[in-house]
């Protein structure tokens, strides 16, 4: 007896893995969307699509909502007030659109507040269109799409969190600039041969700020130099000093100065992100329930460097925000913690 032949199977692809089908599949869904397949489920049947733009954006319903069913609309605040009310007026409740560049972030506060449901999708899952070239196919490629539930929803954070995360990002912006300047400060100590990199561990630190000043003051005197040497600096200061005699050249004395003010200039805005942060974090709502933030016990935290950190009780004012201290976890200090809540928030259900 012959053996019974195997049956081939083929894959539907379901909503919401377009991202994950080859391109075979993906052309054949294509053609099925392109040609209004009725086999296809409907999850979003009220949806629309946007394709964001720079100066317009072009909004695509149902033909059956409107006698015209793609609009183009401005980006001002008044033209996109006019998109939410006629989105509204469509009977729209769920609206899809790429993340492209800063452009979505206006659109997308204003539909939220205006009660629509908004997808934001990465533009790589809706890009393989065959043919499409101009915006108002696109727009209507992405309704298309979210109308049948093949795009995947970003994650985006409370609008709580998303303030947390404008001000600590724009410290981190602070810190990263400061670095900056540092490294040029030191670019200019080594060409005027001043090896003071040598011999401190970091130049921006009590020792180093007070040895730079006193050269930007006018001070050349090596061994005078040496005297600012902090007592925790291991490098004496007759080291120091032999460190010290450099080639003084007015241009590059110049240089020093000016990438000095601007590493100041830095520490005093990053200095007023500290003051803004600690501020906005007492005035959130307290989670602790009563609970009293354990103490630190463990050597390796109590003797870290300050370095950037802020200068406040930060995992106080995270642990009275969250009713949590990630910083328990080994391997996560409060400047990671900071990070992670500001990014993510503290709601994991999502």
């Amino acid at each position: 007896m012959s053996p019974k032949p195997t049956e081939k199977r083929t894959s539907r692809p379901t909503p919401g893995n377009w991202q994950q089908m080859n391109r075979k599949q993906r052309r054949e869904m294509t053609r099925k969307i392109q040609s209004g397949d009725i086999c296809l489920e409907v999850v979003h049947a009220d949806a629309a699509g946007i394709d964001i733009g720079n100066e317009t954006h072009y909004v695509a319903v149902p033909p059956t909502r409107d006698s015209q069913p793609v609009r183009r609309f401005g980006c001002t605040t008044a033209e996109l007030k006019e998109m939410a009310v006629w989105l509204k007026q469509c009977a729209i409740r769920t609206v899809a659109m790429q993340s492209t560049g800063v452009y979505w972030i206006a659109v997308y506060d204003i539909l939220e507040q205006a009660g629509l449901e908004v997808y934001l999708v990465n533009a790589r899952d809706t890009k393989n269109l065959p043919g499409r070239k101009s915006d108002v196919q696109e727009s209507q490629w992405l309704m298309k799409l979210h109308t049948y539930g093949l795009l995947r929803n970003s994650f985006r954070p409370s609008q709580e969190i998303r303030t947390m995360r404008t001000y600590w990002r724009q410290r981190n912006d602070l810190v990263q600039s400061a670095g900056r300047y540092i490294q040029r400060m030191q670019k200019a100590l080594t060409q005027m041969n001043i090896q003071l990199a040598n011999v401190l561990s970091d130049v921006s630190g009590m020792t180093g700020q007070a040895i730079i000043k006193a050269i930007l003051a006018g001070e050349r005197d090596p061994l005078k130099l040496a005297e600012f040497r902090d007592k925790r600096v291991k490098a004496s200061e007759e080291v120091i000093a032999r460190s010290l005699e450099g080639n003084w050249q007015e241009d590059l004395l110049f240089v020093l100065q000016q990438e000095q003010d601007g590493y100041e200039f830095c520490q005093r805005q990053m200095a007023e992100c500290d003051q803004r942060i600690e501020q906005y974090l007492e005035g959130r709502e307290d989670r602790s329930a009563g609970a009293s933030l354990p103490e630190e016990t463990r050597k390796g935290r109590l003797k870290k460097k300050r370095g950037n950190k802020p200068r406040f009780d930060l995992r106080k004012g995270l642990f009275r925000m969250t009713g949590t201290d990630l910083t328990r976890i080994d391997g996560l200090d409060v400047m990671t913690a900071m990070t992670i809540l500001s990014e993510a928030g503290w709601d994991m259900s999502k």
